[in-house]
């Protein structure tokens, strides 16, 4: 899996979300921002995001996924921006 498999699985599911991804291979780190997050905790919102990998974790073709989401209402309180990974 590559990043723009990444980000066109979570953007066809949340069409406005901002989506940073790093990594290679098997392991990522996922930022996420979108207003489908508003309100969810944020547990909520990393099994919403796990799930739609579950089967390439199941297989192992994903190993590991870091996963940071939020919304833009977070963004706009202060929670901090979403960055990339170097």
């Amino acid at each position: 899996m590559n990043d723009s498999e990444i980000v066109a699985r979570i953007t066809a599911l949340y069409p406005d979300a901002q989506v940073k991804v790093a990594g290679e291979g098997c392991n990522f780190e996922i930022q996420v921002l979108t207003s489908a997050f508003e309100g969810m905790k944020t547990l909520g919102r990393q099994r919403a995001i796990l799930d739609l990998f579950k089967d390439e974790l199941a297989t192992g073709e994903l190993h590991a996924l870091g996963i940071k989401a939020k919304s833009p209402m977070e963004m706009e309180r202060g929670a901090g921006p979403i960055q990339t990974g170097s």
